[in-house]
C-alpha cells in the first residue's frame, strides 16, 4: 500500500512564496492520479490542484489560478505545489491525495483514497 510523505510548509508573509513536496512510498507516483488539498479551522477539506498521469493534466481551483502550481518529477515519486502571492486566507493544513483512478475532474476528498500527513502553512506578518 502506497504512503505520502509531505514535507514543506511553514511560516510566511503575505505576499510570499511556498513549496510543499509529497513523496510516495511503496509504489510509483506514475500509477496515480495526486492532488493537494487543504483545510482550515472550522472548514470542510477543499481541493487545491491535481495532476495526472499519463499525460501531465493538471487542475486547479479557481481561487488558486495563477498563483499555485502543481509540478511531478516521476524519477524522485514526488509531487510539488509552488505557493506564490500567498494571502492570510490560505493558512490552512496542507494535505497530498492519491488516486488509482485519472481524471483531473477528481476534486472531492471522497474520491482519493491514500492521503499525507498534512503540513501547516501558516501566511501571517
Amino acid at each position: 500500500q502506497v504512503q505520502l510523505v509531505e514535507s514543506g510548509g511553514g511560516l510566511v508573509q503575505p505576499g510570499g512564496s511556498l513549496n510543499v513536496s509529497c513523496t510516495t512510498v511503496g509504489d510509483y507516483v506514475t500509477s496515480y492520479t495526486m492532488a493537494w488539498f487543504r483545510q482550515a479551522p472550522g472548514k470542510e477539506r477543499e481541493f487545491v490542484a491535481v495532476s495526472t498521469w499519463p499525460g501531465g493534466s493538471t487542475g486547479y481551483a479557481d481561487s488558486m489560478k495563477g498563483r499555485f502550481t502543481i509540478s511531478r518529477d516521476n524519477d524522485k515519486n514526488t509531487v510539488y505545489l509552488r505557493m506564490n502571492f500567498l494571502r492570510p486566507e490560505d493558512t490552512a493544513v496542507y494535505y497530498c491525495a492519491a488516486s488509482s483512478r485519472w481524471g483531473t475532474s477528481r476534486r472531492t476528498p471522497s474520491e482519493y483514497k491514500f492521503w499525507g500527513q498534512g503540513t501547516q502553512v501558516t501566511v501571517s506578518s
